[in-house]
């Protein structure tokens, strides 16, 4: 074999795993999701159909002379319908043996009579078969990118009345084939226009890029196509935070894939340890990972231990002995996630520096100190808001500068864990409780979640329920503009609406 054979060989894994970026997020939707997407789809083909417009029909035989015209659909009746998966990419949605009922405005003149009225008639037998093609567009956002649409009528009937009916009736056929061809022919574009135009927009309103707050945002833009199985479709998400300040920035995932095998919910989120590290990275870029407290907001037992601690360093900068004391509780790397089945904990290290600040002086130093912290914490969704709510697990100071000056530090633990737990947690806390989106359209939201722990990543299982009606979205959106890529370079404010990016 050629010594270029084995370079490939031995660089093939590496090509393979940068054609497959792992996903910091992943979406799994289900069959028993499907279902509840078609009982939504069903009243929205029915509104689309419904408004189906049918050209003029007109003819000449013999000396009649015919014209009809403001064809209605009055009703439809769609009980045999079927929306499933077709691997590799598609939805196919189905509907058989439907009847249209429709009204229309005849005209007719035989010799010197003339007759105007209107006709009811029916379409039976409607068959539509449809299947969507998915795929990721150049933003990153999921499109129906294809259609194709083949309907047909098995059978169509008029009822006629009135003076000339006997002539309508012989007229039947070539007015009721002329009308099964125009209403067969309107399908179709019908649901063309209403897939590729009013459901993508629709798929405008998953956020691919958008802000979390002033400090950071994130990237949900989609890695591939979709992945669909007969029974799921998978969503790849890049699933990354960064700072607004270096939007472009990349931090490159060296995270666990989540796999999802469960098909018993409507739908399945996971959320690997690099989702949640690219958000602490994010922060700590950001450079707010920083907490100072001053004078009246120490609390005063600490600052009684903390005077005594340090009595005669103070004593000797007297008459400095009266100045607030000033804590700052800095993070002095990017904290680190780890999830595992028992739960999910989050590793932070930091410098305490304590000071005093005499009035209209520099202030002085009087201790700097390393802390480890762990906190446990607890993720659940809320509507599409993804949470976390942390709590202090253990904690440890010790010195930077010697092992003795660690030992006298260590009556300090104790009190400075509560002060972690009474005044820093509850900041920290409402800082993460306004979570971050998932990305799902509007008016689709999360119920009965239930969150599982696995080995280096965790999914959230949850049924689905429409608090909005396709439609109702569709409308919302109908006169504003094409929702623009995300430009870096034009700062917005924070928004949770995707359409305000």
């Amino acid at each position: 074999m050629a010594p270029g054979s084995h370079l490939l060989l031995l660089l093939l894994p590496w090509l393979v795993m940068a054609l497959h970026s792992p996903p910091g997020c992943k979406i799994r939707i289900t069959s028993k999701g499907l279902d509840l997407v078609k009982q939504e789809g069903l009243r929205f083909v029915e509104q689309e159909l419904q408004n189906i417009t049918v050209s003029d029909l007109h003819g000449k035989e013999g000396q009649f002379h015919y014209n009809i015209s403001q064809v209605k659909v009055m009703d439809l009746q769609l009980a045999f319908s079927d929306l499933h998966f077709q691997p590799q990419q598609h939805l196919v949605f189905n509907i058989n043996n439907a009847s249209i009922s429709l009204r229309f405005r005849r005209q007719l003149l035989y010799w010197f009579f003339y007759d105007i009225g209107s006709i009811n008639a029916s379409a039976d037998g409607v068959h539509i078969h449809t299947v969507l093609q998915l795929a990721k567009d150049e933003a990153g956002r999921l499109k129906i990118s294809n259609i194709t649409c083949d309907a047909s009528i098995a059978r169509m009937h008029a009822g006629f009345s009135g003076t000339l009916r006997k002539v309508y009736e012989f007229l039947s056929t070539f007015i009721v084939t002329g009308m099964r061809f125009l209403v067969s022919q309107q399908i179709c574009p019908s649901l063309e226009h209403a897939s590729l135009v009013l459901l993508n927009s629709v798929l405008d309103t998953v956020p691919v890029r958008n802000y979390v707050d002033e400090h950071i945002g994130i990237d949900y833009s989609l890695l591939r196509d979709p992945a669909v199985s007969t029974d799921t479709l998978d969503l790849d998400f890049k699933g990354m935070f960064f700072p607004r300040a270096r939007e472009n920035q990349e931090l490159e995932n060296h995270a666990v894939e989540p796999v999802i095998k469960e098909t018993e919910r409507m739908v399945y989120v996971a959320f690997s340890e690099y989702f949640f590290d690219s958000a602490m990275h994010s922060y700590f870029q950001a450079g707010v990972l920083t907490i100072e407290l001053q004078g009246e907001k120490v609390p005063k037992d600490l600052e009684v231990l903390l005077r005594a601690t340090f009595f005669g360093t103070i004593f000797m900068l007297s008459p400095a002995v009266d100045a607030p004391l000033r804590l700052v509780l800095q993070v002095s790397a990017p904290p680190r996630c780890v999830i595992k089945p028992s739960g999910t904990s989050v590793s932070v290290s930091a410098f305490l520096n304590i000071s005093l600040v005499p009035p209209g002086r520099p202030a002085v130093q009087l201790s700097s100190m390393a802390m480890e912290t762990k906190l446990s914490a607890k993720v659940f969704l809320q509507g599409k808001a993804l949470r976390v709510q942390l709590d202090l697990r253990r904690f440890r100071i010790y010195s930077k500068q010697s092992a003795l000056e660690s030992l006298a530090l260590f009556s300090l633990q104790a009190p400075l864990k509560t002060l972690l737990q009474l005044t820093i947690m509850p900041i920290i806390n409402e800082r993460t409780k306004k979570g971050v989106q998932i990305p799902l359209p509007e008016g689709m939201d999360f119920t009965k979640e239930v969150v599982t722990n696995h080995a280096g990543f965790l999914t959230v299982g949850a049924d689905l329920h429409f608090s909005k009606g396709l439609r109702e979205v569709i409308e919302k959106y109908r006169l504003a503009p094409t929702t623009p890529t995300y430009s870096s370079s034009r700062p917005a404010e924070p928004t949770v609406d995707p359409h305000q990016q």
